[in-house]
This record gives structure tokens, C-alpha cells and sequence, in this order.
């Protein structure tokens, strides 16, 4: 462990990982938590699956991916939305419709892609040690973002987590907020795609959340709790990966669901529902 923090101090590679992974933590941390609460893991899946799509789009067309991502991920949350609202007899197979379509248009443009996309790789199951600074950047753009909206919409936005229909008897308008909570997810998936590519995109924003869920019970506690979370797992990920010469992301992704699992039959075991 020390050497990894003598080498934190001495290489601007790891610093920038480390930045990368706290970043990504406040995103999850806050997102997380409402995904978690309102039991939509699976529409989050959908939603990164499908970002895809926009990446090789925007490749082939030689615009920066991270911009394809982002339309495809607000277009997707907002298609998801809408099956989710007013198609409901069939949400289950259009979603997974949707998350299947949006890879296989994502390999295509791809593939039709002149030369070898070295990058693809790390948009599919990340590499934090080569984020670049503009990239970081973004991310704290997102988070401002993300935690601006929650700021201002805190309220709604509890309403349309825990109850719609009440939501609704209030005068809220909760199909509103329920398509902006959908694309506060997608933002989120966009923030963790160059940490953990979007392969493994579900595991942050879940399992921190989750754990959290554990010791306390309110949401807003629970997003703080979360996003420490996140950035502890994220920093025990890169200290574990940077000696052993591991993939950083998918390290960060099994220490974090090696916590959840402990957290869980130690939550068992004192008697609670993990």
C-alpha cells in the first residue's frame, strides 16, 4: 500500500485515475441510491447497453464518442421512459428490444469504422489510468449538473421514487419527473463509461447504493453514505490493480461486489433484510 501511495504522489496517470474515480462516485452515489429505492436496475442496464449505438455512430462519423454517448443515453432514457409510461403491457420486451438494437447499431458503425478502434475496448469495460484531462473535466461537469437538478427537484423527485400515484394526487407532474430521474441515469452512465465501460457500468451505480441501504434509512443519508462508498471502493480498487498490473475498472467492479457481499451477510446476520 505505501508504494502505491509514493507512486499516487509521483505520477500524474494515477492522480488523474484517482480524480476519475471520485468523480464517478458522486454521480453513483446520488443516482445510485434513487435506482436502488425505485427498483429500476434493469432500465439502468438498458440504458448503457444502448449508449452503444451513439458511440460507433459518432466514431464512424469522427466526432468524439463520449458526445454520441450522451445524445444516446438522454435518447435512450427518454425511449425507455415512454414504453415504461404508456406501453406497460410489453415493457419488459421493448427495454430489452432497445438494449439489444442499440449494440448491434453500435458494432455495426463500428465495423464500418476505417481502421482499428483501440479505444473500443476501454468504452466497453473502461480503463480510469488513460483518462485524459478534457475528459475529466466532463465528469465534473456532469456531476454539477446531476447534483443541481437533485438540488432543485430533491423534492419531486422523492415523490416520483416512492410513490407515483401519490405523487400524482399531490399535483406533481410525476411523468415529468419520471423521465428526468431516467435521464439523470443516463448522465450517470455517460460519467462511469471511461472508469468502468459499460459493460460493467450496472455494479457502480447498484451495489455502492445498495450497501449504503444497509445501515441507514433515509435516501438523503443514504447518498452520502454511498457516494464514500464509491470512493473508497474506487480507491482500494486502483491501490489493489496498480502493483498486480490488473484491469483498474473491472478490479474496482469486483472489490466493490466483494464488499456487497460481505455487507449483505453481515446485514443478514444482524437480523435484517439484505
Amino acid at each position: 500500500m505505501m508504494d502505491f501511495i509514493d507512486a499516487l504522489t509521483r505520477y500524474g496517470f494515477l492522480q488523474g485515475a484517482l480524480i476519475a474515480g471520485l468523480l464517478t462516485s458522486i454521480g453513483c452515489g446520488v443516482m445510485g441510491s434513487y435506482v436502488v429505492v425505485k427498483r429500476i436496475a434493469f432500465i439502468a442496464g438498458s440504458i448503457a447497453h444502448s449508449v452503444l449505438g451513439g458511440m460507433g455512430i459518432a466514431l464512424y462519423m469522427g466526432a468524439d464518442p463520449l458526445i454520441g454517448a450522451l445524445i444516446a443515453a438522454i435518447i435512450a432514457a427518454l425511449l425507455i421512459g415512454g414504453i415504461r409510461l404508456y406501453w406497460k403491457q410489453q415493457e419488459d420486451t421493448l427495454i430489452g428490444a432497445l438494449w439489444a438494437i442499440g449494440m448491434a447499431i453500435g458494432v455495426i458503425f463500428i465495423a464500418k469504422t476505417p481502421g482499428y478502434q483501440s479505444d473500443l475496448t476501454s468504452y466497453l469495460f473502461g480503463n480510469i489510468l488513460l483518462v485524459p484531462h478534457s475528459s475529466l473535466w466532463f465528469m465534473a461537469g456532469l456531476d454539477v449538473v446531476l447534483l443541481a437538478i437533485v438540488w432543485a427537484y430533491h423534492r419531486q423527485l422523492l415523490a416520483v421514487v416512492f410513490d407515483e400515484e401519490h405523487a400524482r394526487l399531490r399535483g406533481i407532474p410525476a411523468s415529468f419527473f419520471y423521465l428526468l430521474l431516467l435521464v439523470m441515469v443516463a448522465l450517470t452512465v455517460v460519467l462511469l463509461i471511461q472508469v468502468v465501460g459499460l459493460i460493467l457500468v450496472l455494479a457502480l451505480i447498484t451495489l455502492p447504493a445498495a450497501m449504503a441501504g444497509h445501515y441507514v434509512n433515509s435516501l438523503h443519508r443514504m447518498m452520502w453514505l454511498a457516494t464514500l462508498i464509491g470512493m473508497l471502493m474506487s480507491f482500494i480498487g486502483l491501490a489493489v490493480s496498480y502493483p498486480t498490473d490488473l484491469p483498474t475498472g473491472p478490479v474496482i467492479v469486483l472489490v466493490t461486489g466483494l464488499a456487497y457481499v460481505l455487507s449483505s451477510l453481515w446485514h443478514h446476520l444482524r437480523g435484517g433484510n439484505a
